[in-house]
Formats: C-alpha cells, sequence, structure tokens
C-alpha cells in the first residue's frame, strides 16, 4: 500500500480482507496482525483498525488465546481448554506430575504468557497446585471436588 488514498488504507485493506472472507474456499483463521503487517507494509495500529472494521461487521472474531477467526466457522478452543484437556488426553490422576510451560506451549502454539495465565486459572480453580523445584501437579479432576477446601 504505498500510494496515499483518499479512502484511508485501514479501509482498503479491510476490503481486501473482506473479499477474501467471501470466498467460498476462504480461509477460516485470519493470518496474524505482524503477517498483516508484512503483507501490507503498514504499521501494527492500521491492520489493528482494519481488523475492528471487520469485527464490527460481524465478519470476524476475536478470543484472547486464539487467533481471529471468520465468524461463521466453528470457534477453536481457548488455550485454556486445550491445557485443561492434556488432563484427560494424557490420562492424569491426582498427585500425576503436569507436563511442564515449554510441553504446553508447543502443544497449544500459545505464547509464554498466554500459558502461564491458563495454569494460573487452573491453579486458582484447585486443579493443579505448584511445588517449588518439582513443578506443577494434578490437584483434583475438573469438575469433581476432591480438592481439599482454601482456608
Amino acid at each position: 500500500m504505498s500510494e496515499r488514498s483518499p479512502r484511508g488504507t485501514y479501509l482498503q485493506i479491510a476490503e481486501a480482507l473482506r473479499a477474501e472472507l467471501d470466498e467460498s474456499s476462504g480461509p477460516t483463521m485470519l493470518p496474524s496482525e505482524a503477517e498483516l503487517m508484512a503483507r501490507y507494509g503498514v504499521a501494527r495500529t492500521t491492520v489493528g483498525r482494519a481488523l475492528k472494521v471487520l469485527a464490527d461487521e460481524g465478519l470476524i472474531r476475536s478470543r484472547q488465546g486464539a487467533r481471529r477467526t471468520v465468524a461463521v466457522a466453528q470457534e477453536p478452543p481457548t488455550v485454556y481448554d486445550q491445557v485443561l484437556g492434556v488432563i484427560a488426553i494424557q490420562g492424569l490422576e491426582p498427585g500425576d506430575e503436569f507436563p511442564s510451560e515449554s510441553e504446553l506451549r508447543k502443544l497449544t502454539d500459545a505464547s509464554r504468557g498466554t500459558v502461564r495465565r491458563a495454569l494460573a486459572q487452573l491453579e486458582g480453580a484447585g486443579v493443579l497446585e505448584v511445588r517449588r523445584g518439582k513443578g506443577r501437579f494434578v490437584r483434583a479432576l475438573p469438575g469433581t471436588n476432591t480438592a481439599p477446601p482454601a482456608s
């Protein structure tokens, strides 16, 4: 987008993305902001404004911990749901060691901060416990009240 436009660069980007979304075989997940910045050669705020236009029109959805998706597409599971699902997938029981942050980052393809927030939520819910110097362990299975009450 090298030429100046009377319409605004962000509107041109929104229009181009809208055209991509209108295609029958269009993507279900949008490229990241960084990818869009590189594609159109603009700043993050310009890309953000274009994505806001599409979100306000109801064409795309945004959820923390997941990429933006086309509104009609089925929403991918959140990082929290993916991390919680590790217990069932790996057949973990109370007392079993929980995978490390590094392993969870690879599994969920999420940032370290996002994985840490999900782990903190699980700790707060009493599903996981932290043992200093040892790691995280399953404290109780999700949906059960086998964890001792907080005092």
